[in-house]
């Protein structure tokens, strides 16, 4: 079970935006991923409140999410909206005793996406794109701080995939090119099994042990 840290910078200026400790593993539905902040600077209290827990199946598809940042909570998962392949999702107060009613909603869209690595992780697996090949998705981005969900179209490629030596034999790390359709913002993220090695704004800081291959 590999567990380690993800570092986070603003992409264009390389500002420091915190980060998260995390562990992820295989479970017996797919594969479930739990993490906690790193605040960034500045930050303390409720405002540096911030966890992720994300479980998929064995086809990749989110079964739960749970997302806790800027006092806010989103929990979701895969569901068919209208006879098709979506995802709901109810979004609230983080905080019981905060006299707010949570907002439920709903879209055609295949996942969530959001800052954590865990998504681009899920959207990879969910894919499952052989190299040469690509596709554009519909995902559901929960942006921070506050967590609003809005849609996000995607175009993903996976244009390779490296063999690197390591102590306990050849580590596979597939190289994606993820576009967004929207702003044309076009970037790079390189993931070994599990854990994501390099994206745009994240940095692989610690692993304690070899990503999980499956």
């Amino acid at each position: 079970m590999p567990s380690g840290v993800y570092s986070f910078h603003d992409p264009h200026d390389g500002t420091p935006l915190g980060g998260e400790r995390f562990s992820c593993a295989p479970g017996p539905i797919g594969w479930r991923y739990t993490a906690s902040a790193l605040p960034s600077p500045g930050t303390a209290g409720s405002a540096s409140l911030r966890t992720v827990d994300l479980t998929l199946d064995a086809r990749g598809r989110p079964v739960r999410v749970e997302v806790i940042a800027g006092g806010w909570r989103v929990r979701g998962g895969a569901a068919a909206v209208d006879g098709t392949a979506g995802v709901l999702w109810v979004r609230g107060p983080a905080d019981p005793e905060v006299a707010e009613e949570p907002v439920e909603g709903q879209a055609k869209a295949v996942a969530f996406a959001g800052r954590s690595p865990a998504f681009l992780v899920a959207t990879a697996r969910l894919l499952d794109l052989a190299p040469g090949q690509s596709v554009r998705v519909r995902l559901i981005e929960l942006t921070e701080p506050v967590l609003a969900p809005h849609p996000c179209d995607q175009a993903w490629a996976l244009t390779g995939i490296e063999e690197h030596p390591t102590p306990i034999g050849p580590l596979a790390v597939s190289r994606f090119e993820v576009a967004d359709l929207a702003t044309g913002v076009r970037g790079v993220v390189h993931v070994a099994g599990d854990v994501v090695l390099a994206a745009p704004g994240v940095e692989l800081e610690e692993l304690d042990s070899p990503p999980n291959r499956g």
